[in-house]
């Protein structure tokens, strides 16, 4: 069965992802450390213990080829494609094996510019936009999750 597995904490779309993956019959866990209890009828909460990456471990240890993952760190998610795992973020954009080098170059120069005392943005508002964008690229997401390993099953 695929799994959807969500790096929970600060996540502004598990509504919509568990809506979106019950239909697709995609068991949905979330993951979260223990200064951020999220809990959701029909998914399984995974609580780790309050440390650095304590959620993204745990989550890469239980992600497999195929699965969804949704989060906004480069850093995990280049671990989960790695693993053959599927990655959106909040707002819909896929991370792939061509996108997430430049990714993960995008956020050491914005950290090393924030070490030198630069002052970057932060996040935009949350738009309604937003949310739309991420249900249509996430059931895209999902149907693609399925056809492949669909397909890897056949053979």
């Amino acid at each position: 069965m695929l799994q959807l597995l969500i790096d929970a904490d600060a996540c502004p779309v598990i509504d919509f992802a568990l809506s979106i993956s019950s239909r697709y019959e995609i068991k949905p866990i979330l993951f979260c450390d223990t200064s951020h209890r999220i809990e959701r009828e029909g998914a399984i909460t995974i609580m780790v213990p309050k440390g650095p990456d304590s959620v993204d471990f745990k989550l890469v240890n239980a992600v497999t080829k195929f699965d969804i993952v949704i989060t906004q760190d480069y850093g995990l998610a280049a671990m989960c494609l790695a693993k053959g795992a599927l990655v959106v973020d909040q707002n819909g954009r896929e991370m792939t094996t061509d996108n997430i080098d430049q990714l993960l170059a995008f956020r050491y120069e914005s950290a090393k510019f924030r070490r030198a005392g630069g002052r970057t943005k932060g996040p935009k508002k949350r738009t309604k936009e937003n949310n739309l964008k991420f249900v249509r690229n996430f059931q895209q997401i999902c149907e693609r999750a399925i056809l492949l390993k669909s397909e890897v099953e056949k053979e």
